[in-house]
Protein backbone atom coordinates (compact mmCIF):
# COMPACT_ATOMS: atom_id res chain seq x y z
CA UNK A 1 0.00 0.00 0.00
CA UNK A 2 1.71 3.79 -0.92
CA UNK A 3 0.49 6.77 0.32
CA UNK A 4 -0.29 9.26 -2.32
CA UNK A 5 0.89 12.97 -1.25
CA UNK A 6 -1.71 14.48 -2.47
CA UNK A 7 -4.24 12.75 -0.06
CA UNK A 8 -4.51 14.23 3.34
CA UNK A 9 -6.55 12.09 5.99
CA UNK A 10 -8.55 14.25 8.65
CA UNK A 11 -7.71 13.76 12.24
CA UNK A 12 -11.07 11.62 13.07
CA UNK A 13 -9.84 9.65 9.83
CA UNK A 14 -6.56 9.14 11.31
CA UNK A 15 -7.79 8.26 14.70
CA UNK A 16 -9.77 5.66 12.95
CA UNK A 17 -6.85 4.32 11.32
CA UNK A 18 -5.16 3.39 14.65
CA UNK A 19 -8.25 2.05 15.95
CA UNK A 20 -8.44 -0.25 13.12
CA UNK A 21 -4.65 -1.27 13.39
CA UNK A 22 -5.22 -1.84 17.27
CA UNK A 23 -7.66 -4.17 16.41
CA UNK A 24 -6.56 -5.58 13.80
CA UNK A 25 -3.36 -6.67 16.04
CA UNK A 26 -5.38 -8.26 18.52
CA UNK A 27 -7.35 -11.55 16.36
CA UNK A 28 -10.04 -9.64 14.81
CA UNK A 29 -13.05 -11.65 13.81
CA UNK A 30 -13.82 -12.18 9.84
CA UNK A 31 -16.84 -9.61 10.30
CA UNK A 32 -14.06 -6.91 11.82
CA UNK A 33 -12.09 -7.86 8.57
CA UNK A 34 -14.68 -7.60 6.14
CA UNK A 35 -15.81 -4.39 7.60
CA UNK A 36 -12.28 -2.59 7.84
CA UNK A 37 -11.69 -3.75 4.02
CA UNK A 38 -14.87 -2.09 3.12
CA UNK A 39 -13.61 1.12 5.07
CA UNK A 40 -10.57 0.98 3.61
CA UNK A 41 -11.66 0.90 0.06
CA UNK A 42 -14.18 4.16 0.83
CA UNK A 43 -12.14 6.85 0.72
CA UNK A 44 -8.10 7.28 -0.33
CA UNK A 45 -7.55 9.32 2.50
CA UNK A 46 -8.44 6.22 4.67
CA UNK A 47 -5.53 3.94 3.04
CA UNK A 48 -3.71 6.70 2.83
CA UNK A 49 -4.40 6.83 7.12
CA UNK A 50 -3.84 3.54 7.82
CA UNK A 51 -0.32 3.47 6.05
CA UNK A 52 0.39 6.70 8.33
CA UNK A 53 -0.54 4.61 10.93
CA UNK A 54 1.40 1.65 10.16
CA UNK A 55 4.80 3.49 9.99
CA UNK A 56 4.49 4.96 13.27
CA UNK A 57 3.56 1.62 15.11
CA UNK A 58 6.30 0.06 13.29
CA UNK A 59 8.56 2.66 14.70
CA UNK A 60 6.87 4.10 17.54
CA UNK A 61 8.72 1.51 20.35
CA UNK A 62 11.78 4.19 20.37
CA UNK A 63 10.17 7.77 20.10
CA UNK A 64 7.71 6.39 22.33
CA UNK A 65 9.41 5.24 24.95
CA UNK A 66 11.84 9.20 24.47
CA UNK A 67 8.51 11.02 24.35
CA UNK A 68 6.77 9.21 27.09
CA UNK A 69 10.08 9.93 29.44
CA UNK A 70 9.67 13.59 28.40
CA UNK A 71 6.30 13.88 28.69
CA UNK A 72 6.28 12.41 32.21
CA UNK A 73 9.15 14.26 33.84
CA UNK A 74 7.40 17.48 32.11
CA UNK A 75 4.14 16.53 33.58
CA UNK A 76 5.46 15.80 37.16
CA UNK A 77 7.11 19.06 37.45
CA UNK A 78 3.91 20.65 35.91
CA UNK A 79 2.40 18.86 38.86
CA UNK A 80 4.98 19.77 41.57
CA UNK A 81 4.80 23.25 40.42
CA UNK A 82 1.01 23.21 41.20
CA UNK A 83 2.13 22.18 44.70
CA UNK A 84 0.45 18.42 43.69
CA UNK A 85 1.62 15.15 45.60
CA UNK A 86 5.37 14.12 43.91
CA UNK A 87 4.51 10.84 43.32
CA UNK A 88 1.45 10.00 40.84
CA UNK A 89 1.11 6.49 39.55
CA UNK A 90 -0.16 7.92 36.50
CA UNK A 91 3.63 8.66 35.86
CA UNK A 92 5.00 5.18 36.09
CA UNK A 93 5.57 4.33 32.27
CA UNK A 94 5.40 0.58 31.51
CA UNK A 95 6.62 0.04 27.99
CA UNK A 96 3.03 -0.96 26.99
CA UNK A 97 1.86 2.41 28.50
CA UNK A 98 4.93 4.12 26.55
CA UNK A 99 3.17 2.83 23.35
CA UNK A 100 -0.27 3.98 24.47
CA UNK A 101 1.23 7.53 25.22
CA UNK A 102 3.14 7.54 22.65
CA UNK A 103 -0.32 7.28 20.26
CA UNK A 104 -2.60 9.68 22.52
CA UNK A 105 1.02 12.13 22.23
CA UNK A 106 0.39 11.77 18.47
CA UNK A 107 -3.22 12.39 18.28
CA UNK A 108 -2.58 15.22 20.75
CA UNK A 109 0.17 17.35 19.11
CA UNK A 110 -2.03 19.63 17.27
CA UNK A 111 -3.51 20.47 20.51
CA UNK A 112 -0.56 22.05 21.56
CA UNK A 113 -0.13 19.46 24.26
CA UNK A 114 3.29 20.49 26.04
CA UNK A 115 3.94 20.12 29.91
CA UNK A 116 7.59 21.56 29.62
CA UNK A 117 6.65 24.74 27.90
CA UNK A 118 3.30 25.33 30.31
CA UNK A 119 6.42 24.81 33.34
CA UNK A 120 8.48 27.59 31.93
CA UNK A 121 5.84 29.86 30.88
CA UNK A 122 3.87 30.00 34.86
CA UNK A 123 7.04 32.13 35.65
CA UNK A 124 7.54 33.89 32.76
CA UNK A 125 7.23 37.27 31.91
CA UNK A 126 7.89 36.97 28.00
CA UNK A 127 7.53 34.44 25.76
CA UNK A 128 7.73 33.57 22.40
CA UNK A 129 6.19 31.11 20.48
CA UNK A 130 7.51 27.91 18.01
CA UNK A 131 9.06 30.01 14.77
CA UNK A 132 8.24 33.46 16.24
CA UNK A 133 11.29 35.91 17.08
CA UNK A 134 10.06 38.40 19.37
CA UNK A 135 11.76 41.70 20.54
CA UNK A 136 10.43 42.92 23.64
CA UNK A 137 11.91 46.71 25.53
CA UNK A 138 12.18 45.95 29.21
CA UNK A 139 11.77 48.59 32.00
CA UNK A 140 15.24 50.17 31.58
CA UNK A 141 14.96 50.34 27.37
CA UNK A 142 17.22 47.30 27.62
CA UNK A 143 15.92 44.70 24.69
CA UNK A 144 15.89 41.86 24.65
CA UNK A 145 14.98 39.75 21.47
CA UNK A 146 13.84 36.22 21.66
CA UNK A 147 14.77 33.37 19.30
CA UNK A 148 11.78 30.95 18.50
CA UNK A 149 9.73 29.09 21.67
CA UNK A 150 12.44 30.93 24.55
CA UNK A 151 10.54 32.04 27.74
CA UNK A 152 12.36 34.70 30.41
CA UNK A 153 11.62 36.16 33.95
CA UNK A 154 12.80 39.43 34.57
CA UNK A 155 13.26 40.80 38.09
CA UNK A 156 14.90 44.62 38.43
CA UNK A 157 14.60 44.99 42.52
CA UNK A 158 16.84 44.18 44.96
CA UNK A 159 19.63 46.64 43.36
CA UNK A 160 19.99 44.33 39.92
CA UNK A 161 18.18 44.12 37.10
CA UNK A 162 17.85 40.55 36.89
CA UNK A 163 16.80 38.34 33.63
CA UNK A 164 16.52 34.71 34.53
CA UNK A 165 16.55 32.80 30.71
CA UNK A 166 13.83 29.86 31.62
CA UNK A 167 13.85 28.53 27.91
CA UNK A 168 15.21 28.69 24.18
CA UNK A 169 17.59 31.99 23.79
CA UNK A 170 17.88 35.56 24.11
CA UNK A 171 20.22 37.92 22.43
CA UNK A 172 20.44 41.06 24.83
CA UNK A 173 20.87 45.01 24.21
CA UNK A 174 21.36 46.39 27.17
CA UNK A 175 21.46 50.29 28.36
CA UNK A 176 24.27 51.62 31.01
CA UNK A 177 22.09 52.51 33.62
CA UNK A 178 24.78 52.37 36.73
CA UNK A 179 22.84 49.00 38.17
CA UNK A 180 24.31 45.14 37.13
CA UNK A 181 22.44 43.50 34.66
CA UNK A 182 22.45 39.97 35.23
CA UNK A 183 21.52 36.84 33.07
CA UNK A 184 20.91 33.56 34.66
CA UNK A 185 20.38 30.37 32.90
CA UNK A 186 20.70 26.94 34.65
CA UNK A 187 23.22 27.41 37.52
CA UNK A 188 25.69 30.00 35.97
CA UNK A 189 25.14 33.79 34.95
CA UNK A 190 26.51 36.49 32.95
CA UNK A 191 26.99 39.87 34.33
CA UNK A 192 27.13 42.89 32.30
CA UNK A 193 27.14 46.52 32.23
CA UNK A 194 26.40 48.05 28.58
CA UNK A 195 26.81 45.35 25.81
CA UNK A 196 24.84 43.12 23.42
CA UNK A 197 25.25 39.46 23.62
CA UNK A 198 23.66 36.16 23.46
CA UNK A 199 22.55 33.70 26.30
CA UNK A 200 21.45 30.37 25.18
CA UNK A 201 19.96 27.01 27.24
CA UNK A 202 21.61 23.84 26.07
CA UNK A 203 20.92 20.62 27.74
CA UNK A 204 22.98 20.48 30.14
CA UNK A 205 23.84 24.12 30.73
CA UNK A 206 24.12 27.44 28.66
CA UNK A 207 26.13 29.25 26.27
CA UNK A 208 26.96 33.20 26.19
CA UNK A 209 27.82 34.63 22.84
CA UNK A 210 29.23 38.24 22.85
CA UNK A 211 28.51 41.08 20.11
CA UNK A 212 29.78 44.16 21.41
CA UNK A 213 31.34 45.48 25.03
CA UNK A 214 32.11 43.05 28.04
CA UNK A 215 30.82 40.37 29.56
CA UNK A 216 31.92 38.12 33.20
CA UNK A 217 30.28 34.70 32.96
CA UNK A 218 30.43 32.34 35.98
CA UNK A 219 29.73 28.78 35.63
CA UNK A 220 28.28 28.28 38.98
CA UNK A 221 27.69 31.07 42.11
CA UNK A 222 30.65 32.09 43.75
CA UNK A 223 32.99 30.43 40.54
CA UNK A 224 35.43 31.98 38.79
CA UNK A 225 34.47 34.48 36.68
CA UNK A 226 35.66 34.68 33.02
CA UNK A 227 35.55 38.10 30.98
CA UNK A 228 34.34 37.71 27.10
CA UNK A 229 34.79 40.78 24.32
CA UNK A 230 33.18 41.19 21.05
CA UNK A 231 33.62 37.51 19.03
CA UNK A 232 34.06 35.46 21.88
CA UNK A 233 31.57 32.37 23.14
CA UNK A 234 32.07 30.13 26.23
CA UNK A 235 29.86 27.49 27.40
CA UNK A 236 29.30 26.08 31.22
CA UNK A 237 27.19 22.88 32.68
CA UNK A 238 27.42 20.98 36.05
CA UNK A 239 29.37 24.30 37.64
CA UNK A 240 32.51 24.11 35.69
CA UNK A 241 32.62 26.28 32.01
CA UNK A 242 34.79 24.87 29.45
CA UNK A 243 37.70 27.54 27.68
CA UNK A 244 36.86 30.15 25.78
CA UNK A 245 37.37 30.73 22.20
CA UNK A 246 36.71 33.40 19.42
CA UNK A 247 33.92 32.67 16.39
CA UNK A 248 32.30 35.04 13.94
CA UNK A 249 29.76 36.35 16.09
CA UNK A 250 27.55 37.93 13.25
CA UNK A 251 26.77 34.65 11.78
CA UNK A 252 26.27 32.74 15.07
CA UNK A 253 23.76 35.38 16.00
CA UNK A 254 21.81 35.67 12.33
CA UNK A 255 18.79 33.71 13.95
CA UNK A 256 17.58 37.11 14.16
CA UNK A 257 17.70 37.26 10.66
CA UNK A 258 16.23 34.15 10.22
CA UNK A 259 19.75 32.06 8.74
CA UNK A 260 20.40 29.40 11.31
CA UNK A 261 24.22 28.54 10.53
CA UNK A 262 26.52 25.86 11.64
CA UNK A 263 29.92 24.71 10.95
CA UNK A 264 31.09 21.00 11.80
CA UNK A 265 27.95 21.03 14.35
CA UNK A 266 25.94 17.54 14.99
CA UNK A 267 23.30 16.59 13.31
CA UNK A 268 21.27 16.29 16.79
CA UNK A 269 22.09 20.05 17.58
CA UNK A 270 20.74 21.54 14.12
CA UNK A 271 17.54 18.90 14.72
CA UNK A 272 17.55 20.85 18.40
CA UNK A 273 17.33 24.19 16.78
CA UNK A 274 14.90 23.30 14.32
CA UNK A 275 12.11 21.76 16.92
CA UNK A 276 11.80 25.48 17.97
CA UNK A 277 11.28 26.49 14.89
CA UNK A 278 8.49 23.34 14.45
CA UNK A 279 5.18 22.99 15.85
CA UNK A 280 4.91 19.53 16.50
CA UNK A 281 7.88 16.87 17.37
CA UNK A 282 10.96 16.25 15.69
CA UNK A 283 12.14 12.94 16.67
CA UNK A 284 16.41 11.91 15.98
CA UNK A 285 16.65 8.01 16.87
CA UNK A 286 19.92 7.01 15.13
CA UNK A 287 22.62 7.90 17.63
CA UNK A 288 25.14 7.53 14.81
CA UNK A 289 23.57 9.47 12.36
CA UNK A 290 22.90 12.14 15.41
CA UNK A 291 27.06 12.46 15.89
CA UNK A 292 27.16 13.37 12.11
CA UNK A 293 29.02 16.91 11.20
CA UNK A 294 26.70 19.77 9.38
CA UNK A 295 28.18 22.66 7.78
CA UNK A 296 26.47 25.59 6.28
CA UNK A 297 23.71 28.42 6.73
CA UNK A 298 19.52 27.37 6.51
CA UNK A 299 15.94 29.27 6.54
CA UNK A 300 14.87 29.23 10.28
CA UNK A 301 11.05 29.51 8.79
CA UNK A 302 11.05 26.19 6.96
CA UNK A 303 12.60 23.38 9.32
CA UNK A 304 10.90 20.85 6.44
CA UNK A 305 13.49 22.30 3.72
CA UNK A 306 15.88 22.18 6.06
CA UNK A 307 15.44 18.78 6.57
CA UNK A 308 14.76 17.62 2.73
CA UNK A 309 18.29 19.30 2.11
CA UNK A 310 19.89 17.39 5.00
CA UNK A 311 18.33 14.44 3.72
CA UNK A 312 19.46 14.90 0.11
CA UNK A 313 23.55 14.79 1.40
CA UNK A 314 23.37 12.32 4.75
CA UNK A 315 21.01 9.77 3.28
CA UNK A 316 18.93 9.48 6.62
CA UNK A 317 15.19 8.21 6.41
CA UNK A 318 12.61 10.96 7.32
CA UNK A 319 8.89 10.12 8.15
CA UNK A 320 5.85 12.87 8.73
CA UNK A 321 2.86 11.56 11.02
CA UNK A 322 -0.36 12.48 12.26
CA UNK A 323 0.70 16.24 10.30
CA UNK A 324 2.52 17.28 13.35
CA UNK A 325 5.48 14.42 14.18
CA UNK A 326 8.60 14.00 12.37
CA UNK A 327 10.69 10.90 12.76
CA UNK A 328 14.22 11.22 11.43
CA UNK A 329 16.34 7.48 11.45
Amino acid sequence: MKPSDSVVPTPAQEQAAFAWLSLLHDRPSAGDQLTFSQWLRADPAHAEAYAQAQVLWELSESPARTLADEESLALQGFLDAMDRPRHSPLLRWSGALAMAACLLLMVSLGSGWQPQRWIDDLGADYVSAPGEIRTVTLADQSQVTLDADSAIAVDFTHGERHVQLRRGAGFFTVTHTGEPFVVEAEKGEARVLGTQFEVRLQPHGAQVTVLSGRVGVTADRGGEQQILTAGQQVAYGEGSAQKLHALDSEAQLAWRQGWLTYYKSTLADVVEDLRRYYPGRIVLLNDELAARKVSGSFPSKDPHAVLNSLQGVMGFEQHQVLGHLIIVR
